[in-house]
C-alpha cells in the first residue's frame, strides 16, 4: 500500500465529510499503511455525519486535553461501544480510535459540523456520553473541563443545560438544584415545573432516532434527573 494512504484517505474523507469525514479517512489510511490491509467494513457502516463517528472523534478530543490517555478512558470507550454494537464492531472501532487519538482535533470545526448535522437532544446525549467519559477514572480535569465547556458551546448546548449535565458528574452542594435548572430559593411548585420540565427534555424517547444501542445511557441520564428530584423532595420534606 502507499505510504500516502493516510493523505489520501483524509483529502477524499474531507471532501465527501468535512472535517469528521476527512479524520476518519486519515485514520483509515494510516490503518491501511501499517497493516497493508483495508480497514474491515463493519456490518453497521460508520459514516462522516453519523452519530457515533463524532462521539469516537470528540472522545479523542476530550482524552488529549489533560496530555495523557488513562487506561480507564480507553476501557469506557471500549466498553460503551461493546455494549452498543458488540465485540466484532468494537474491535474495528478501537482500531480506528486509536489512529484518531494520535491526531490533532481541530473542535472548532468537528463541533461546527455536529451542530449542523445533529439534532438538540442528541447533542444533549452527546455531551452526557462525553462528561461520562471523562469522569471515568474518578474525577474530570481542569483541562478536561475546559474542553467539555467549549465543545458544549460550540455545539449550541445552552448554559443551563452545560450546568445540568456537569452536575451529574462533579461534585457541587448545589449538583439537585443544578440538574433540574433551579436556584435552591425556588417554591415548591416550581421545583415539581422544573421536574416536569427536565423529565420531558431528557426523556429517552427524544433519542430513539439513535437507536436502541443508545438507550441506556440515555436512561441513565433520565435516571439522574428522577434521583435529583427525590433528592430536593426529601430535603424540603416534599410530598
Amino acid at each position: 500500500m502507499s505510504a500516502f494512504n493516510k493523505w489520501i484517505f483524509g483529502g477524499l474523507g474531507w471532501a465527501l465529510g468535512g472535517p469528521i469525514g476527512g479524520i476518519l479517512g486519515f485514520a483509515l489510511g494510516a490503518i491501511t499503511e501499517e497493516t497493508g490491509k483495508t480497514y474491515k467494513a463493519e456490518p453497521q457502516r460508520m459514516l462522516p455525519n453519523d452519530f457515533s463517528a463524532a462521539l469516537l472523534v470528540l472522545c479523542a478530543a476530550v482524552m488529549k486535553a489533560d496530555q495523557k490517555v488513562m487506561r480507564s478512558e480507553l476501557e469506557f470507550v471500549r466498553q460503551f461501544f461493546t455494549r452498543q454494537f458488540g465485540e466484532q464492531i468494537t474491535q474495528d472501532r478501537m482500531l480506528l480510535f486509536r489512529e484518531i487519538l494520535k491526531q490533532e482535533i481541530a473542535i472548532g470545526a468537528v463541533c461546527g459540523q455536529v451542530r449542523q448535522m445533529v439534532d438538540p437532544p442528541s447533542r444533549l446525549q452527546l455531551l452526557h456520553l462525553l462528561f461520562g467519559l471523562a469522569a471515568s477514572d474518578g474525577q474530570v480535569s481542569k483541562p478536561e473541563l475546559t474542553v467539555l465547556e467549549q465543545i458544549a458551546h460550540l455545539i449550541g448546548i445552552a448554559e443551563k443545560d452545560l450546568q445540568s449535565i456537569r452536575a451529574m458528574f462533579v461534585s457541587d452542594p448545589d449538583a439537585a438544584y443544578r440538574i433540574l435548572e433551579i436556584e435552591r430559593g425556588v417554591s415548591d411548585d416550581e421545583v415539581k415545573k422544573a421536574y416536569r420540565r427536565m423529565a420531558m427534555k431528557y426523556h429517552p424517547d427524544k433519542v430513539h432516532h439513535l437507536g436502541p444501542e443508545y438507550q441506556k445511557d440515555a436512561q441513565e441520564k433520565f435516571k439522574k434527573i428522577n434521583e435529583a428530584y427525590e433528592e430536593v423532595k426529601r430535603e424540603r420534606g416534599m410530598k
